[in-house]
């Protein structure tokens, strides 16, 4: 199968209210052409510098997401071009972000990660620490930062029930946050990877990340 029809296939199957970014970390820069040639414009990487070298290669009408764990000191390298950050899970990143899109004379749109798996392994925070950053005041203060919504990640396992039950717990602190702020105004859930992406449309995702079912294995 080829990437072209990789992608039409899963864009027919996605309802027109989800948007897919199509997941290209470790892929050379050919294959993500062949994406961009069958009008893909949303990709997302998981290391900075690696992201960084293809943003520089690639057209510039690309929307570049960073869906990895983000280290505060890598910010400023995508602070003038990164459309989204997913894994945001601290208030010091933020303030981090905040600093260098002003630098850039820009803001940057954010996720906010929620830890929902059962496993150690995963980023993110609880519900009082979401509840804490977005009612402290430095929060309040960042001009060049808004969180746009949610980002979380299942646990590894096959159990179906498991997954919709993470992903419907998240949905459930999404319909909770109300735009307190300019900057929190939430209207992405970024929950669904090639594994479970159909389950969490069933959730409520709107936005789904998807690599090997477009690019083939790692």
């Amino acid at each position: 199968m080829s990437i072209q029809n990789n992608l039409t296939q899963i864009k027919q199957s996605l309802p027109s209210n989800v948007t897919l970014v199509a997941v290209s970390k470790t892929k050379p820069v050919t294959d993500l052409m062949q994406a961009y040639e069958a009008g893909q414009r949303i990709f997302g990487e998981n290391k900075i510098q690696e992201m960084t070298e293809k943003q520089e290669q690639m057209p510039k009408d690309i929307a570049w997401h960073m869906i990895g764990h983000v280290q505060t000191n890598k910010v400023k390298l995508m602070a003038s071009y990164v459309s989204l950050i997913h894994g945001v899970d601290s208030l010091k990143l933020l303030e981090e972000i905040n600093k260098q899109a002003f630098k850039n004379n820009r803001i940057i749109d954010c996720l906010l990660q929620i830890y929902i798996a059962e496993e150690e392994t995963k980023f993110g925070l609880n519900e009082t620490e979401l509840v804490e950053l977005l009612q402290s005041e430095t929060f309040k203060n960042l001009k060049n930062i808004k969180v746009i919504g949610l980002m979380g990640m299942a646990t590894f396992t096959e159990n179906q029930t498991q997954i919709r039950k993470e992903f419907q717990h998240l949905k459930s602190i999404f319909d909770n946050l109300q735009p307190t702020t300019y900057n929190l105004q939430p209207s992405t859930l970024s929950i669904g990877m090639s594994g479970d992406y159909q389950l969490a449309i069933d959730c409520g995702s709107t936005m789904v990340r998807i690599g090997s079912s477009i690019f083939g294995g790692r």
